[in-house]
């Protein structure tokens, strides 16, 4: 047999919402690394000068007339001046790095921390929306079983009720009308019996689909778990919901992302650095370093001003939903609540009191009936309202049981439910 906790487990291992939305937040929780980084150094080779004209008429300057002093050398031909490998252009190798000079990458980084975190709770908020979709086709599964219990219980009364009409018809208490008439019950009920098969059918494969398997395959026999617990009080689901439901987390995220985003844009007005360094070789002075440093000018006030202005809007809209999600998810899980009360006052009602009442009922009227007192609309009404109270009281346990995962839905309670 297949408890409830069985069920939510395969749809929390198999459901591929679930593995898609936790890939999506295994991917944010990447981003933060990538936004706060700084831009990659570029590497520059560069010919800085290289003198295309005339560069073949230059010739060696005359030595001086004047004859050298004794004991000196002679000196030596002027020439255009070239390093020591004779190399007629200037270049240079220069690696540059570009770097704010604020915050801007921090503010960056808490932006993309806060997406990371909207990713997490969307990933729960998929698992808890899976597992009470599985709940509930759970439940669905069990009611159309049970409800086909209840129909052969229900054709094999009706069963009585043919043989006892046909004694009293051939004992001459009765008549053949009375005889068609508990048959015509009978084929009611028989061919209630055949449709709920095909519901059957239908149930499981809902229930095969909520838990990420083929519709096809078998589904065993169903545990459900004890419905008739306490009821948390109204505080307490409150205070529940708003502590853990995952929209309000992914409604923080989104206040936190735009207030990271204000920030950012604020730091927008400080300039952006760059500091170059390299090594050069020149005609005229031969080998030596280069440094260079440099900022950007952020000049363009109106651009920095909508900036800011458009995130500050982003904010504000951030903050209003957040609270209006907060009065929203508060409302849902305490109307839950108040339901799953209302539905819990049915079933026990069901269980304790009207089941009972109508079992008791059936048996003396079809004695009074098969004794040859009575008539056959009198046994009839007793059985109706023993197969109305009995498929009501099946359908209030689905009631039941959806209900109480709905509150957990509400509540954003991930419930152990095993029995």
């Amino acid at each position: 047999p297949w408890p409830l906790q069985a069920v939510v487990g395969m749809a929390r291992e198999q459901r591929q919402e679930i593995i898609a939305a936790r890939a999506r937040a295994d991917a944010a929780r990447e981003r933060p690394a990538i936004v706060s980084a700084l831009e990659d150094p570029m590497l520059a080779p560069s010919i800085d000068h290289y003198p295309f004209d005339r560069m073949d008429s230059e010739e060696p300057m005359p030595a001086s007339a004047e004859p050298p002093m004794d004991g000196e050398p002679a000196p030596a031909p002027i020439t255009t001046g070239s390093d020591d490998n004779d190399r007629r252009y200037d270049w240079s190798v220069s690696i540059e790095q570009r770097f704010p000079l604020s915050k801007v990458l921090t503010h960056r980084r808490h932006a993309a921390e806060a997406d990371a975190e909207k990713a997490a709770a969307e990933a729960d908020r998929m698992a808890l929306d899976v597992e009470l979709d599985a709940i509930t086709a759970f439940y669905m599964v069990q009611e159309k079983r049970r409800m086909a219990m209840v129909v052969q219980q229900q054709i094999a009364l009706a069963r009585q009720f043919v043989n006892a009409a046909n004694a009293r018809y051939g004992s001459g208490s009765g008549n053949q009308s009375e005889v068609l008439r508990v048959e015509v019950e009978v084929a009611r009920l028989e061919s209630s019996a055949r449709a709920l098969q095909a519901g059957i059918r239908s149930a499981e494969a809902m229930l095969n689909t909520s838990i990420g398997r083929d519709t096809g395959m078998p589904v065993p026999d169903l545990v459900s778990p004890k419905l008739d617990n306490p009821l948390p009080s109204r505080d307490e689901v409150s205070a529940a919901a708003l502590r853990q439901r995952p929209e309000l987390q992914m409604g923080n995220a989104e206040l936190s992302r735009a207030m990271a985003d204000v920030q950012a844009m604020r730091s927008m007005y400080s300039p952006m650095g760059m500091v170059r360094v390299g090594y050069a070789s020149t005609m005229a002075e031969g080998k030596g370093a280069m440094l260079m440093v440099g900022v950007s000018l952020p000049i363009w006030r109106d651009k920095l001003r909508g900036g800011v202005a458009e995130a500050r809007a982003m904010e504000r809209m951030a903050s209003a939903d957040l609270e209006s999600m907060k009065r929203m998810v508060e409302g849902e899980a305490i109307a839950a609540r108040d339901q799953l009360e209302v539905v819990q006052i049915q079933y026990l009602a069901l269980r304790d009191d009207v089941v009972p009442r109508a079992q008791r009922l059936i048996q003396p009227t079809l004695s009074v009936y098969a004794s040859g007192q009575g008539n056959l609309f009198s046994v009839i009404e007793a059985a109706q309202a023993l197969w109305s109270v009995e498929a009501e009281f099946v359908m209030a346990e689905t009631a039941l049981g959806v209900a109480w995962a709905r509150l957990d839905r509400m509540t954003g309670t991930t419930k152990d439910y095993t029995p």
